[in-house]
């Protein structure tokens, strides 16, 4: 597997690399024949020291995690336990997923984006005297390519987990219909699904 370890504005020391790189071999030598890769950020908030995980374990599955504390080593033990304690949860299901991610139909592609919320100072002129709709030229901010995968409601919401996203789009694979699965603010799972209203 290959493991980038880097530092946004923050100096890591060698004994730091070679430890994450160790401990990530051990946490995904459990679940995986062999990972793809793994991309190890640090950065410094205020105080403290934040760590970013996001392995790519197999075709369409990324596992994130977050962590922060006073020292980076700790930040990254806490980032590492968040993807140990989601694999715990997913382990039979990450194993067959890792395992059949060969045989399986490539997913559609897509383009995420995202938009900037426009402030009250920067409202559109009038066009020819007609109001224009305050969010109707939102400004792009980001654009990458991206992947729905053909899945059961199950494996959407275990992808959405170990990946840490708020929402997720898959193609139902009984369906066949675009379906979107989302944490709710009380954090229950929301799934939204066209050919319910049938």
């Amino acid at each position: 597997m290959q493991i980038t370890v880097s530092g946004k504005q923050v100096e890591l020391s060698e004994a730091l690399k070679v430890r994450v790189t160790t401990a990530l071999q051990t946490i995904t030598g459990k679940y995986f024949d062999h990972a793809q890769e793994a991309l190890v950020t640090f950065s410094r908030a205020r105080s403290f020291f934040t760590c970013d995980i996001n392995i790519h374990a197999a075709r369409g599955l990324v596992l994130r995690g977050e962590g922060e504390a006073a020292d980076a080593n700790a930040a990254f033990d806490d980032a590492a336990e968040h993807i140990a304690k989601r694999l715990r949860r997913y382990r039979r299901r990450v194993n067959d997923h890792a395992r059949d991610a060969n045989h399986r139909d490539r997913p559609e592609a897509g383009t995420q984006y995202v938009l900037r919320q426009e402030d009250e100072e920067h409202q559109p002129e009038p066009v020819n005297g007609t109001e224009v709709q305050a969010n109707a030229y939102a400004t792009v901010v980001a654009e990458t390519p991206t992947e729905i995968a053909r899945l059961s409601v199950s494996d959407a919401v275990m992808r959405m987990d170990l990946a840490h996203q708020p929402v997720l789009m898959f193609r139902n694979i009984t369906t066949e219909e675009l379906n979107v699965v989302y944490r709710r603010s009380d954090g229950h799972i929301g799934w939204i699904d066209p050919t319910a209203s049938n």
